[in-house]
């Protein structure tokens, strides 16, 4: 039998799940080690006691390139940007960090005003301008290397369409700098808006040589033991070799929580469940993300620590709500939890390794909803000492133990609930009308209480619920993309227009990967429209039909059309693997066999193999014949 392993790195713990070449399920779970991730890797594959040759996949969730971003510890970048707008990463799009407070700002760009070198050129939406020639492109490769750059990002405006100047001066940088990986907006973007693809592409540059070093380090390692080299997962939810992964840093920024949408996913189809809310809960953060349909909805871009990246990435809305995220008191006397997390090292105080400061974990320990002797993973909780930590914050409160535990853990389910009402409300998707799927070692510990916040009335705590993203690492196929600007109006777009741009596409994406599927959106708009939707397309369609489609879609999102030209602005296709299928089946200790369909009324706790659920006061739980529990409001 030969297994596909996945491997999700988290703040707290680094999960393991591994397929089987008949489906079947084996899981583990071991402390992260933040400051090399790949030890925790090495450790979690030898808790799996395989041999190496039993392994013919590893597959990677890792978040190197979010820690990064949230800690500023990228690499040195020297951006070159057109005359005249070499203030782009500072101007952004002029909108304030926050509209009615004063005192909050936006983060700082990843590359200071002092090390942006202007290129006297300039390419418009009509063709050349000014032109870019040999002098200057000499001048400015002589100004980036006086910057000493770790890699250089060259962002021109109207690349998207013309990247003839973007192309002949990254290689006068080239060859004036041997060595130095040069990053090209054009070919990291190719769609409009100036803006964003610059912040992308900086994004990249200042990512790219870290998770190179991370992923060589992480494949040499495997190597040695034996094991294959490593797939990693995209943040919009398929699989890269990890050669290919090393040199697209960007697409890699939520590369773990897309592993646990996917993973939740597969789990609702072989429920027979449609939409959903999915929230996986770990030691450091709460993932909230949508499925629709069956599939996780994957957006054109988003923000992560305050840095734009526009490339596709599974929806996932992240807060600081995890079991490990601190309570405190602030300077006005109220109860705060979070930002700050307790991670892996010290951890809560009731995980015995050194932490001081009360968590969300220590406070389900003195609400009684913890009472395994340990933790999966082989954490031994010492109750007395969380007691003891939640104590010293009541006392500070003037309150009881039980009611700080309680307030604890009531605000880190509103934290969560907002997030959940973000990537649900916000886009016309009523959470009412969807199952919650709560999982992560945290998940089914707040699944009821997230539900009743919410007004929904049946949460699914899938199979292997501590490790789902492992296991949606796993499973998930290799996905390979390729996109290109259009700038056309969808009414120009002749059947025959659209056939060559999704078989143009579709060619680019699949490479050399044998596909089983390809995919097909276009990013289409009202004339005069500051933003798009994604809409689905085929070599069959013309215009016209793209632009009902658009329109229907519009309908459905914003309640309203408006009596005006459709443009399609940029198209891009993605080549899917096939997926590996999953033989779930109810395993694992349970407090009642698994052939009583008798629903368990709360409330109560019930412990699970790698997780503990509540079940609160009005819902009740059933198990289900994948595995798993079903839980509905009476």
């Amino acid at each position: 039998m030969t297994l596909s392993v996945g491997v999700d790195v988290g703040g707290t713990f680094t999960d393991l799940a591994a397929v089987g070449s008949d489906g079947r399920v084996v899981t583990r779970k071991v402390l992260s080690t933040p400051s090399d991730q790949s030890e925790g890797v090495a450790r979690a594959l030898a808790a799996l006691g395989h041999a190496p040759s039993d392994i013919h996949r590893i597959a990677h969730g890792t978040t190197v390139v979010t820690n990064l971003l949230l800690e500023r510890k990228g690499a040195r970048v020297v951006l070159c940007a057109t005359q005249g707008a070499a203030d782009l990463l500072e101007l952004r799009r002029q909108e304030r960090a926050g509209l009615y407070d004063l005192s909050l700002h936006h983060p700082a760009p990843l590359v200071p005003h002092d090390r942006v070198v202007p290129t006297n050129e300039r390419i418009t939406a009509n063709g050349v301008l000014t032109a870019l020639t040999d002098a200057e492109a000499a001048r400015v490769a002589d100004d980036v290397a006086k910057l000493a750059p770790d890699i250089v990002v060259v962002s021109l405006l109207h690349s998207y369409a013309n990247d003839a100047h973007e192309a002949k001066l990254a290689a006068a940088i080239a060859k004036r700098l041997p060595g130095v990986d040069v990053v090209r907006g054009a070919a990291v973007l190719p769609e409009i808006r100036e803006y964003e693809r610059t912040a992308t592409a900086v994004a990249e540059g200042y990512a790219r040589p870290r998770v190179h070093r991370y992923i060589e380090h992480l494949a040499t390692r495997l190597k040695l033991g034996g094991y294959p080299a490593p797939d990693v997962m995209t943040s919009g939810g398929g699989m890269l070799p990890a050669h290919e992964a090393a040199s697209r840093a960007a697409s890699l920024a939520l590369s773990g929580p897309a592993g646990g949408v996917v993973g939740a996913a597969a789990v609702l189809r072989a429920a027979g469940l449609g939409d959903a809310l999915t929230i996986d809960i770990g030691g450091t953060s709460a993932d909230a993300g949508l499925i629709l349909g069956g599939e996780p909805m994957v957006e054109p871009g988003g923000s992560v620590a305050g840095v734009p990246i526009a490339l596709p990435r599974v929806l996932v809305e992240t807060v600081s709500a995890g079991g490990g995220s601190i309570a405190w008191v602030d300077d006005g006397g109220a109860l705060r939890v979070g930002p700050h997390s307790a991670g892996a090292v010290p951890g809560p105080v009731a995980f015995g390794r050194g932490g001081m400061d009360p968590t969300v974990t220590d406070a389900h320990i003195v609400l009684g909803r913890l009472d395994a002797a340990e933790l999966s993973g082989g954490v031994a909780l010492d109750r007395p000492a969380a007691r003891s930590a939640i104590a010293a914050l009541a006392k500070k409160m003037r309150v009881t133990t039980e009611r700080t535990a309680e307030a604890i853990v009531a605000i880190a389910d509103a934290a969560v609930a907002r997030a959940l009402r973000r990537v649900s409300v916000e886009r016309g998707v009523d959470p009412r009308q969807c199952v919650l799927v709560a999982f992560g070692g945290g998940g089914p510990l707040h699944g009821c209480a997230l539900a009743d916040l919410l007004g929904m009335t049946r949460i699914l705590v899938p199979p292997h619920a501590g490790v789902l993203s492992a296991l949606g690492l796993a499973i998930a196929p290799e996905r390979r993309e390729a996109a290109t600007s259009v700038m056309r109006a969808a009414s120009d777009m002749t059947k025959p227009d659209m056939a060559r741009l999704h078989h143009a596409l579709a060619t680019n994406a699949q490479g050399t990967m044998r596909a089983a599927r390809v995919t097909a959106h276009a990013r289409v708009r009202y004339a005069g429209q500051g933003y798009e939707l994604d809409v689905p397309f085929t070599g069959r369609d013309d215009g016209g039909t793209l632009a009902r489609r658009f329109r229907s879609l519009h309908v459905a999102r914003y309640g309203f059309t408006l009596d005006r030209a459709v443009e399609i602005v940029a198209a891009r296709a993605a080549a899917h693997g096939k997926p590996l299928k999953l033989k779930l089946t109810a395993t694992g200790r349970s407090p009642m066999p698994r052939k009583s369909v008798a629903p368990m009324r709360g409330p109560r706790v019930i412990t699970l193999p790698d997780a503990t659920m509540v079940v609160a006061r009005g819902w009740t739980a059933k198990p289900l014949p994948i595995g798993g529990w079903l839980l509905e409001r009476t």
